[in-house]
């Protein structure tokens, strides 16, 4: 069966609440999956695009995170932060976070007992585990933490270690933050309010099964990859297999064995093989024209590794060095400009195709609704762009 690019941007229109607004915040993260929250911003502007109208997307967004708990952030696929609801959440947390954990404690444990400073660290898997069940346990006590008030309780967690030894960019610094993250993905502790506003990077740290009630279900590894793998499809389908490898960050046999229980359609996509769910083969019907301004690491430009069919020949202009995407304009479901916000805080718009009069109109205002928006607000991704930085210049 043959899907064309038409269809597929159809459905990204549709699908990624982009052509067809979200209820709910939710809604909005369910579209994609997860909203990608590397970049706190980002989680906020990515909601914007999908709620049209809503002035308070903000206090939307904190609500369903900090006070109803319906989202949750925690470390997923390919080692980045999302932002997912809590069923979507269970699922990262069995089928990319718990191989993440073993990997990463592994490597910590090697830099323990190799690079420590002023010493190295004997028996560091003991020592790891030691240091790791005091601190949860002072967060216990206290109920929610800072990393700060953290290391007072367990002055092990000033330990540190010297990166990149004898290289020009070589530093020394404690394991506070390393520690955490392995509790973090370990699903012991989670990231709540952070201090300050919502661009800040500060969170204060809880318990996991205090902050969810019983927290996380415990699911199978393999159940919740079959499980995720449908939920990817039904977002970003249909797609090249090894798109979705890429997003989850699993090995080929694990992308095989989800696949192998899903057992999905093979399909051409304009002379490319892909694959579908096999009860989402039907056409999604013709959205009304759209327009969009994502923000940097949006989940929609960063759900597949293949992107010609919707990035064109905009790469250069809109991906760091790192493939990670800046902040871009899109037009019925594909990428034909940029955009970023200067010191003043005007918003600012380039077209890098011709989209037309009425196109071209709709995405000016699109960005000067997004200017009053931010108000007094400044956002500066944290991976920048050429074109970003030539634009907010």
């Amino acid at each position: 069966m043959k899907i064309s690019t038409a269809q597929r941007r159809a459905r990204l229109g549709v699908r990624h609440r982009l052509a067809t607004p979200a209820a709910t915040v939710e809604h909005a993260a369910a579209g994609v999956v997860a909203l990608h929250a590397t970049d706190p911003a980002s989680v906020y502007l990515a909601a914007w695009a999908r709620l049209p109208g809503s002035a308070d997307v903000v206090a939307r967004v904190e609500q369903a995170l900090y006070e109803d708990r319906t989202l949750l952030r925690l470390l997923g696929m390919r080692r980045t932060m999302f932002v997912a609801d809590v069923a979507t959440a269970a699922l990262v947390q069995a089928g990319c976070a718990a191989d993440i954990a073993a990997r990463q404690r592994k490597l910590l444990e090697q830099q323990l007992g190799t690079i420590g400073h002023p010493a190295n660290v004997e028996d560091p898997p003991s020592w790891l585990a030691e240091v790791a069940d005091s601190v949860e346990k002072a967060l216990r006590a206290r109920g929610s933490a800072t990393a700060q008030q953290l290391s007072e309780d367990e002055p092990r967690l000033r330990q540190q270690l010297h990166m990149a030894k004898g290289k020009p960019y070589a530093a020394i610094g404690n394991v506070t933050s390393r520690v955490l993250f392995q509790l973090a993905v370990d699903g012991r502790i989670v990231r709540g309010r952070p201090r300050g506003t919502w661009l800040s990077t500060q969170y204060v740290w809880s318990p996991l099964d205090g902050w969810l009630e019983g927290g996380l279900p415990a699911l199978a590894a393999a159940d919740a990859r079959v499980a995720l793998a449908r939920r990817w499809l039904h977002a970003f389908g249909p797609a090249p297999v090894a798109d979705l490898r890429w997003w989850t960050g699993w090995t080929a046999a694990q992308t095989k064995q989800a696949l192998t229980a899903i057992g999905p359609a093979e399909v051409d996509l304009d002379g490319e093989p892909g694959i579908a769910l096999r009860d989402d083969l039907d056409p999604v019907a013709e959205p009304d024209p759209w327009v969009a301004l994502l923000p940097a690491l949006d989940p929609t430009p960063m759900g597949w590794s293949t992107r010609p069919w919707y990035l064109g020949p905009h790469r250069e202009a809109l991906f760091d060095r790192s493939g990670n995407i800046g902040p871009t304009a899109w037009c019925d479901g594909r990428i034909v400009g940029a955009w970023a916000q200067r010191p003043s805080g005007e918003v600012v718009l380039r077209l890098l195709e011709d989209v037309g009069a009425d196109r071209a109109a709709a995405l000016e205002a699109e960005a000067a609704r997004l200017q009053v928006w931010l108000g007094e607000t400044r956002v500066v991704p944290k991976f920048r762009t050429p074109a970003e930085r030539e634009l907010s210049s």
